[in-house]
């Protein structure tokens, strides 16, 4: 008998979507408990012991710098970066017709090239975005509209990039899904739902990129999730 899953998290986390995004694709059973960051839960048993890097850190610092609030346990294995539990997962449950897994060394390279592109060029200023215009005014703040400004110029230089990969592949990583693409989702599904919508669809490429990955299955399984969460 396979070994439940468990994921801990938090619903309007990034990470946490993207490991559950991830699970989906893979038809993976698994338990989500989640974590009240608000409340402090992040530093107290289970999770403590799960993601030891969580002690210290205020709730401030978690939503400025999208702590990775985010464990996951497999049998004996415990994991707490996002990116290396969707990583995880891809490899270990490959699923035909699902998220796609290349087996040469150099398409590999390239997913994971694409993979730190997200987490280091396209993460950082969506990110910003997402906290000024989601989350500050949801408790109470006034997005600062300079660094709005700001933010936006450098997710459009990184946009453009994305334009002309996207001429030459169907895909980040090249012509099927694979963690390139998946890596998104969770910073694209908040970006649609703000004025930030514009600096997507008014790039053909990248617009369609985005409908498509966001149609998946697996992905709107996730948003059913959040949709059903009070945040």
């Amino acid at each position: 008998m396979a070994v439940l899953k468990k994921v801990y998290g938090t619903l309007t986390s990034p990470p946490t979507l993207r490991v559950l995004a991830s699970l989906y694709e893979h038809d993976l059973d698994f338990e989500f408990i989640p974590i009240d960051i608000e409340a402090g839960e992040h530093k107290q048993e289970p999770f403590l012991s799960l993601n030891v890097f969580s002690l210290s850190l205020s709730l401030s610092y978690i939503i400025k710098y999208n702590f990775q609030s985010i464990s996951f346990q497999d049998g004996d294995l415990t994991l707490f970066e996002s990116r290396a539990i969707m990583r995880f997962i891809a490899f270990a449950y490959p699923k035909p017709g699902k998220e796609h897994i290349f087996k040469d060394p150099l398409t590999q390279g390239v997913v994971a090239a694409w993979i730190d592109v997200q987490d280091h060029q396209f993460n950082p200023p969506a990110l910003k975005l997402i906290n000024e215009l989601i989350f500050k005014p949801k408790n109470g703040f006034t997005p600062d509209t300079t660094a709005v400004a700001e933010e936006e110029a450098k997710l459009a230089k990184v946009l453009d990039i994305y334009e002309e990969r996207l001429g030459e592949s169907e895909y980040l990583g090249g012509e099927k899904f694979t963690s390139a693409d998946l890596t998104h989702l969770p910073n694209l599904y908040y970006l649609m739902q703000t004025p930030m919508n514009r600096v997507i669809e008014s790039r053909p490429r990248v617009s369609a990129w985005c409908a498509r990955i966001m149609a998946r299955p697996a992905w709107s399984q996730v948003v059913e999730m959040v949709k059903n969460t009070k945040y």
